[in-house]
């Protein structure tokens, strides 16, 4: 019974999440400003963290939620530098 509820609840979160995607690459292209292709960016990077997550929950491989971990970094690395440089025009002072 568990294993039915696991496998149910998985499709849904990769639903989900693929479909966030799907409505952040919209943004991603459609947004007005700057700021909100930036976070845009951002959300996908989240959005790409859970789907990592769930494919580690999934497949029962530990080495996935290192690689999200990673991506996490690195995406938040990211939009820092993106939003310094939209506010001073300069990355490194």
């Amino acid at each position: 019974m568990s294993g039915a509820v696991l496998t149910y609840a998985l499709g849904f979160g990769f639903a989900a999440l693929g479909l966030a995607l799907a409505l952040n690459l919209w943004r991603l292209i459609k947004g007005p400003g700057p700021e909100d292709r930036i976070l845009a960016l951002d959300t996908m990077v989240i959005n790409a963290i859970g789907i990592i997550v769930l494919g580690g929950i999934a497949g029962g491989d530990g080495s996935n939620f290192e690689a999200a971990l990673l991506l996490a970094l690195v995406g938040f690395v990211g939009t820092v530098a993106f939003s310094k440089f939209l506010l001073r025009g300069d990355i490194i002072e």
